[in-house]
């Protein structure tokens, strides 16, 4: 295939990558923490570790995993939200060649054990908040060792215990629990550090994570990501930020909890290559805090969803981080799900910068597409693909359309995934003949390979044998003044066999069903029309953001029948 998109690509971005840049996630770590050794590599709630530090800790609870019997490729659960423990626990397991297996803290008991279940993990480190759902959830898995931390374990001593007693006693934010032999994370350290961390040779074709994802359909899956495959999507990254971020100079704002893959590679990998410094965000949901941490914060690079972006923009004080920046904001990046042009305008008018939007999936580690970042404007494109990746616009038949058309965005790459953990009939799904990786996602590419999103496969609406694309309904509906969330879906109809269902939760008590659909008619034709408005006080979102199409459907169909 003729790579079009090349040559679109701004002046001195690489066609190809050096995807054996390093070996392994664990030397380009200890590469990183060589050469940045005195500067800050993360922060959180004003605590900071160093490059030397995040060096000496992961080394001690590497060796401590050791001691306890782990060896290379067994698997690490960590449950642990934005903390100066998560990165020390991760490169810990990744130096002692373990395999990390990111967890959601705010799983259910069933839905943890599933995923501890599946992966096969023999060790977990969790947050004393959640402890109480580990407890629940063990005594099916393989798990034998628990290590738990509570929140304010790397702080220096004196916060360290007033943050602690507020947590647990004053705002009584961890419940009883009791997990026989579990082992504190301070003294898991100290253990370590009386011991020595066993060298452990690994290649790129070892693994690295099992990331676990929905997919494209069904219960979440482990995608099985290798060190290769991790190291091809930070240098490519890398290649595409080219001279706009400076080594050893650059604070990243990371409100997106590091067990999701966007900001696991985009900031942790991304900005641990650069020496950067990270700002650890442990709950974006009390956005007053988060706006005041900006405030105090002179940073040159920040990442997020649109939720996240929007939830800002409209908190009180939030003009102020502009003034406070003093204009050292290089790079906005949004990811993860489609940004509302509404959104990415007020965010570039108040900031002076435009958010660039990107494009992704945890079976590609998870960077495709990303568009320029000397861009001066939102695209609304999801962008151009990466330096070594080939992406091609497939018909429902397996062929490649033709420019402008819609069909399934599809995938070839070095950062993709090897294919699903204990899932060898998903994998063969997932992937055609000629090894494209099919997305779910429904786009097109434009005359100068930029890729543009119309909706997730599954997600479409069939109305009458037309395809109506609910992000496109939901992105119309979002431009009345009276609006403050909508989502689109599609429920069964007699005529036309799928029929638009609107949710919307309003900016304007006063809003009606009426005005929405008068709104929609100019906008939209007939048959992407909302049958159904019904009014919520909220939409079920996932962790970052992202509607939860699933379950408005069925709400929808058992409310109606």
């Amino acid at each position: 295939m003729r790579k079009i998109w090349l040559d679109a690509y701004p002046e001195g971005i690489p066609a190809e990558i050096n995807a054996s840049a390093y070996a392994s996630i664990k030397e380009m770590l200890e590469q990183s923490c060589l050469r940045f050794r005195d500067k800050i590599a993360f922060s959180n709630m004003g605590a900071t570790i160093t490059y030397g530090e995040l060096d000496r800790l992961s080394c001690d609870f590497g060796a401590y995993l050791q001691t306890r019997g782990l060896r290379k490729g067994d698997r690490v659960a960590i449950m642990l939200p934005n903390l100066l423990q998560y990165p020390v626990a991760l490169f810990g397991a990744l130096r002692a060649g373990m395999v990390a297996v990111n967890v959601n803290p705010l799983y259910t008991a069933s839905e943890l054990e599933h995923q501890l279940v599946d992966s096969g993990a023999t060790a977990i480190v969790v947050l004393e908040n959640f402890a109480h759902t580990a407890e629940r959830a063990l005594a099916k898995t393989r798990v034998r060792h628990v290590v738990t931390t509570q929140v304010g374990d790397l702080f220096p001593p004196v916060r360290r215990w007033l943050t602690n007693l507020v947590v647990k006693h004053v705002r009584r934010l961890v419940p009883r629990w009791t997990i026989a032999g579990a082992v504190g994370f301070r003294e898991a350290v100290a253990q370590g550090r009386r011991s020595k961390l066993e060298d452990c040779e690994l290649r790129a074709d070892d693994v690295a994570f099992l990331q676990y994802t929905g997919g494209t359909t069904g219960r979440p899956k482990g995608a099985i990501l290798t060190h290769g495959n991790m190291i091809a999507n930070i240098e490519q990254t890398a290649a595409w930020i080219g001279g706009t971020l400076t080594e050893g100079a650059e604070t990243v704002i990371t409100a997106l909890p590091l067990y999701h893959i966007f900001a696991l590679t985009a900031n942790l990998f991304v900005f641990l290559k650069l020496g950067g410094s990270n700002v650890l965000v442990t709950n974006p949901r009390d956005i007053p805090r988060f706006v005041t941490e900006l405030k105090r914060t002179r940073f040159t690079a920040i990442t997020g969803v649109n939720t996240l972006f929007s939830a800002l923009l409209g908190t009180e004080g939030f003009a102020q981080v502009r003034t406070a920046n003093r204009g050292a904001l290089k790079v906005a990046v949004a990811g993860g799900m489609a940004v509302q042009r509404t959104v990415a305008e007020r965010w570039q008018q108040l900031m002076g910068v435009p958010l660039v939007e990107g494009y992704g999936l945890t079976e590609a580690s998870p960077i495709v597409c990303a568009n320029p970042l000397s861009a001066r404007h939102f695209s609304g494109k999801l962008g151009l693909p990466v330096p070594s990746t080939e992406v091609a616009i497939l018909d429902e038949r397996g062929n490649e359309a033709d420019l402008g058309e819609i069909g399934e965005i599809c995938v070839r790459g070095p950062q993709v995934m090897r294919g699903y953990w204990n899932a060898p009939e998903e994998t063969a799904n997932v992937f055609t003949a000629d090894g494209w990786l099919r997305t779910g996602d429904m786009g097109w590419m434009d005359s100068h390979g930029f890729i543009e999103f119309a909706e997730r496969r599954k997600d479409v609406i069939v109305v009458s044998g037309f395809k109506a694309y609910p992000t496109e309904i939901e992105d119309v509906v979002m431009l009345h003044p009276g609006v403050k969330d909508a989502g689109a879906v599609g429920v069964p109809d007699e005529r036309s066999g799928e029929a638009v269902a609107l949710f919307v939760v309003r900016k304007d008590p006063n809003l009606t069903a009426e005005a929405v659909l008068a709104h929609c008619k100019q906008h939209l034709t007939g048959y992407k029309l909302p049958r159904r408005i019904e009014f919520r006080d909220q939409l079920p979102k996932t962790l970052i953001g992202k509607i939860l199409r699933r379950e408005l459907k069925a709400e929808a169909v058992r409310s109606h029948g």
